[in-house]
């Protein structure tokens, strides 16, 4: 097996058996941290200075991509995926875009308890930055791929409401979407009449758009470069309340072993004693759910439309299950820019993250899946710990990139659209 793919398996592999390693060697070594002396700063231990360096470097060297995209990274696709994000002719009435739950000024969410398309949804909208990063989208992972997600969007008669004739119709009815079609895809692109075809490729080119997506560094970030290099003085900017955050994070509150590494999330699912239930008589099942829809998709990295850049892209998809205990397990999000995408969790339940300190610390164990080791516990901390929680999960955000441009950069001239309208 080549070396670069021993390495992407390796890779997939490691992070898949990451949840289950936590509860083992990992929980231990965190059991034997201190817990952080109130007042000035703290002094990290070998042991602390280690998980620390874990949580970075940001960004990673190597680019997000799209799995199973083809044109992930091409400029061409990325300029016609930043128009698309902002086109309301993906949705059947022509009512709404990706932007309309993506905001940019609010980290790429919509600040919205349960997201709105032509219904109410179950969930809230998560935030798309950082999404380039993730090997499951959406809450429930019900695609393995950004482009998959979007399809999902397009198709859903409770957001978009679209199909692949009329996506199809639309595209070619518009002269500057052709154009970027043409660009990304070659010449031709237009020339055939395969509507499902037009909608995967308008997909894919969202989907290389939404991997450019990047959050910047942060205030810990910059921290945790100057305490690896040993600058006191950059060291001493980082307020003395995030570092005993911080301590906490990585020590007595556990917080890393589910929101680890670079991402600050482990990429995978969880039970946090949140309500199954939607509303009465209606039960969201999660996880389970999401492994039900990723596996009868045509459109998942099994199928006919993923082009992988290494057959390694598509193990996650081969050989992931469903069990009892994956019902009402939702996505670990990142905790990078947690601090804007307000109100929190899969159901935007909890309004603040004051609110989600606060479940954590009251946790109660008793609404936790009793199969296997429970990693959570109540925190139990003080309301000085919390504050200092806090301060270092608001160390976490920074800058959101700039929304993408109306009228994008595409290589077209100016024409006039189609009217997406219903006549």
């Amino acid at each position: 097996m080549p070396t670069a793919r021993l390495r992407t398996v390796g890779r997939a592999l490691a992070a898949g058996l990451l949840a289950g390693l936590a509860a083992g060697s990992f929980a231990v070594l965190l059991a034997g941290l201190p817990r952080p002396a109130a007042g000035g700063p703290p002094a990290f231990s070998a042991e602390e200075r280690a998980l620390i360096e874990s949580l970075g470097p940001w960004p990673p060297a190597e680019a997000a991509r799209d799995a199973g995209n083809p044109v992930s990274g091409q400029p061409a696709a990325v300029a016609l995926g930043r128009a698309l994000f902002v086109d309301k002719g993906l949705s059947r009435d022509g009512t709404l875009a990706c932007i309309s739950c993506h905001v940019p000024a609010l980290a790429f969410a919509d600040g919205r308890r349960r997201s709105f398309g032509r219904v109410e949804l179950d969930r809230n909208a998560p935030t798309l930055l950082n999404a380039g990063r993730q090997r499951w989208l959406g809450w429930d992972g019900a695609a393995d791929s950004l482009w998959s997600q979007a399809i999902r969007v397009m198709l859903d008669p409770r957001e978009f409401a679209h199909d692949a004739a009329g996506l199809h119709a639309h595209a070619r009815g518009d002269a500057r979407l052709a154009c970027g079609l043409r660009a990304a895809f070659g010449p031709e692109a237009t020339g055939h009449d395969d509507p499902e075809r037009t909608m995967v490729q308008l997909a894919q080119a969202l989907g290389a758009y939404v991997a450019t997506l990047q959050s910047p560094p942060t205030p810990f970030d910059r921290f945790r470069q100057a305490l690896l290099r040993g600058d006191a003085a950059a060291v001493a900017r980082y307020p003395t309340a995030a570092r005993r955050g911080l301590q906490l994070f990585i020590g007595q509150a556990r917080c890393v072993l589910c929101h680890g590494g670079p991402m600050f999330s482990h990429g995978e699912f969880g039970d946090i004693g949140v309500p199954f239930f939607v509303r009465p008589g209606v039960v969201d099942p999660g996880r389970h759910g999401g492994i039900a829809a990723l596996q009868a998709s045509r459109f998942n990295l099994l199928g006919p439309w993923a082009v992988p850049a290494d057959p390694a892209d598509a193990t996650k998809t081969r050989h992931v299950r469903a069990e009892h205990r994956n019902f009402g397990e939702f996505k670990v999000p990142s905790l990078r820019h947690v601090a804007a995408p307000a109100p929190y969790l899969h159901d935007g339940s909890l309004p603040t993250l004051e609110a989600v300190v606060d479940h954590y610390d009251r946790l109660n164990p008793e609404r936790l899946h009793a199969d296997g080791e429970r990693i959570l516990r109540p925190l139990g901390l003080t309301a000085g710990e919390r504050a200092d929680l806090l301060a270092f999960l608001r160390s976490l955000g920074g800058p959101v990139p700039p929304p993408p441009e109306a009228e994008s950069r595409l290589p077209c001239p100016t024409a006039a659209r189609s009217d997406p309208r219903p006549r």
